[in-house]
């Protein structure tokens, strides 16, 4: 049996190390030029709901890991219609924990999270900006009061989802004229 010789077998292993980097590279690359860059901009949300913007409870998270309320909880009634601010596609549809829980994966990265909105889609339906995505859950285990809990996560990062919603920018001052 001829067996090859000590030169060769380095040659050879050495060629499969470089293979192997060189597609390890190669891939990498690939990926790094294919996605997409994220970020989320504020403003152009529609609000989720019929009800007057007020929000209940707002963001309050001090540090990544540690307590907080990661989202706002909008002031209404239980059976409200919950509509989608924006365009996206159901990521979840279900329970955490006790509560009814439906997300949305936005074209911007954007993940957002609303409960307790009981849903009859299901992860991979499309929905366009304005469309019904659910109702109020009567169930408010979250807020005594009866509220939508809006959250929002951008590149695993929890914000706070206020800033999107149109209906909470604050509105320029228009000066008139003053005429005497």
């Amino acid at each position: 049996m001829h067996r090859p010789s000590p030169l060769r077998q380095i040659t050879t292993r050495r060629a499969r190390i470089l293979r192997v980097l060189f597609i390890t590279v190669l891939i990498g690359s690939t990926n790094l030029m294919t996605a997409p860059h994220v970020s989320a901009e504020p403003g152009g949300w529609l609000w989720p709901v019929e009800a007057s913007p007020q929000v209940t409870r707002p963001f309050a998270l001090d540090t990544p890991y540690g307590p907080g309320h990661r989202g706002i909880d909008i002031a209404a009634k239980p059976g409200s219609e919950v509509v989608a601010p924006a365009a996206g596609v159901v990521r979840f549809s279900g329970f955490v924990v006790d509560r009814p829980v439906l997300s949305i994966q936005h074209a911007d990265g954007a993940l957002t999270s609303y409960e307790p909105v009981v849903s009859d889609l299901h992860p991979g339906a499309p929905v366009l900006a304005g469309q019904r995505i659910g109702t109020l859950s009567p169930d408010h285990r979250h807020t005594p009061e009866g509220a939508l809990h809006v959250g929002l996560r951008q590149e695993g990062a929890y914000l706070d989802p206020a800033p999107y919603f149109d209906a909470l920018r604050p509105r320029a001052a228009v000066l008139l004229p003053l005429y005497r």
